[in-house]
């Protein structure tokens, strides 16, 4: 079969060997470079190595807990059942992770984890390690890979997909296909505070719901408790906390433990409202005391960490350093099955991009890397197969006369101030009925789009109006998606 895999990240390029081994053609379409996207930046690690004590079900559980309920069982069971597997593919496909000196892997704690049972690569320059594998195997196959071609929109005969529209160099382009796979991560850029790159813009999850396939769980928006306070955005992985470090506020105070028993090692949500909070109440942004491991440890441990905080000016091993929240991971998405099959014949989707039903409400750290590996293997393997429909999630109500908008003209940046004031960490009924308004106010202006910015900001306008609709039906607090509870309306 002929097979266009859109994206480059681990969900991406695992669905691309694995269906190229399959036996199908396969061309790889990316926005930017091959290997490009959120996968190298992940300075956290992939879970799934059980050590003494340790098991599959300890982690699924710890996953289950982390998703506030809401994770779906079987897919949380897929994850742990085949996370050995595809974590001995990374190593047999050169993805070289840390080990001690009798050459065993070396195991992490992150939050919320029960157990150590996360491998790292280079520290905290995991992602950087799989994606560089990765894009060694692809173009060890001679695989066809498109890079720097923009994702328009699908092609539909009937009620499949047949295709996909491409800008390219400021032209259209068209790919037929038997099957596509859609692995184009999140939506990052809706905010003004984001870890993603430049060009996480949610471009596949807008193509699919153009196309009328279905997406759930969009009002599950991750943020990340700890970026560096200074500009550009640079994360400092979770993994520094479950190694030690502490959370202060300006009088030395650990805070979080006001929020939930296990301090900074509560779930990111819980620890991202804490900094939220704390740092509004005080006027200045948190701290991040790492400086009891000491510098030896900081630069072997964190060494990518280590040498940008310092060229920023931070000697981290000597004084805490300022850090905030910010917009990290998706977990909602294009609704998909167990093998990644969404809505509509012949498209699947996988990585950020799919709602697998694994992360629930609150993705468990390092179980992303993870899902990416285990879910492209398995979109890969269903291609061909007897098409499924899987079990769409009711669609979400329409919410009308949501309120008057604000005036202010679109621009991206205005529209990641609302979405962070109104559709962020802490929302409230008029702040979303306002945004909803505005957004909507400002998709019915825009022009048609013309080239790549523009078709971002359409995209980005499409995830903003589907996100503060989801989340102003989702009335209950949950997880990642949190109501102001004096403000709820009904």
């Amino acid at each position: 079969m002929n097979v266009i895999v859109v994206g480059s990240g681990v969900a991406g390029l695992t669905a691309a060997l694995h269906a190229h081994e399959a036996g199908h053609t396969v061309t790889v379409v990316t926005k930017g470079t091959l290997g490009d996207g959120c996968t190298g930046y992940a300075q956290g690690g992939v879970a799934g190595v059980y050590g003494a004590g340790d098991s599959a079900a300890l982690h699924a559980a710890d996953t289950m807990t982390a998703g506030a309920g809401l994770s779906d069982e079987a897919a949380v069971g897929v994850l742990v059942a085949d996370g050995a597997a595809r974590i001995a593919e990374l190593i047999a496909r050169g993805a070289a992770f840390d080990r001690s000196p009798d050459g065993a892997l070396l195991l992490g704690r992150e939050a919320a984890h029960s157990h150590a049972r996360i491998v790292h690569a280079g520290g905290d320059a995991t992602g950087a390690e799989i994606a560089r594998a990765l894009t060694a195997a692809v173009r060890g196959t001679g695989m066809a890979v498109v890079e720097h071609a923009f994702l328009v929109d699908l092609i539909v005969d009937g009620a499949a997909v047949r295709g996909i529209r491409l800008l390219r160099d400021g032209r259209s382009d068209e790919f037929d296909a038997d099957a596509v796979v859609l692995a184009t991560g999140g939506a990052g850029h809706l905010y003004a505070h984001t870890t993603n790159p430049d060009g996480t813009t949610g471009d596949g999850i807008a193509a699919a719901l153009r196309a009328g396939v279905a997406v759930a769980d969009l009002e599950f928006v991750q943020f990340h408790p700890t970026i560096l306070d200074a500009q550009p955005a640079f994360l400092i992985s979770e993994a520094v906390r479950g190694e030690g470090a502490t959370l202060i506020d300006d009088s030395g105070r650990r805070f979080t433990f006001d929020s939930h028993p296990d301090g900074e090692l509560a779930p990111r949500d819980v620890v991202s409202r804490a900094i939220a909070r704390q740092a509004a109440r005080q006027g200045s942004p948190v701290r991040l005391d790492a400086t009891m491991l000491g510098a030896p440890t900081l630069a072997r441990r964190f060494p990518t960490i280590d040498r940008v905080t310092r060229e920023r000016g931070f000697d981290w091993a000597r004084e805490p350093i300022p850090v905030t929240p910010a917009a990290h991971y998706l977990m909602g998405g294009i609704a998909t099955d167990l093998d990644g099959r969404t809505t509509m014949p012949g498209l699947f989707a996988v990585g950020e991009a799919a709602r697998t039903g694994v992360h629930g409400a609150n993705r468990l750290a390092s179980n992303s890397l993870l899902e990416g590996a285990v879910f492209g293997a398995r979109a890969a393997a269903a291609i061909g197969a007897p098409w499924r429909r899987p079990q769409a999630p009711e669609p979400h109500a329409i919410v009308k006369n949501a309120a008057t908008p604000i005036s202010a003209p679109f621009s991206r940046n205005a529209l990641q101030r609302l979405m962070w004031d109104e559709v962020g960490l802490l929302r409230t009924d008029d702040g979303l009925r306002l945004a909803l308004a505005t957004i909507r106010a400002w998709r019915a202006a825009l022009p048609t789009p013309i080239d790549v910015a523009a078709h971002e900001d359409a995209n980005l306008l499409v995830l903003a109006e589907a996100t503060a609709s989801a989340a102003l039906l989702r009335t209950a607090s949950v997880g990642a998606h949190f109501r102001e509870p004096a403000l709820i309306g009904v």
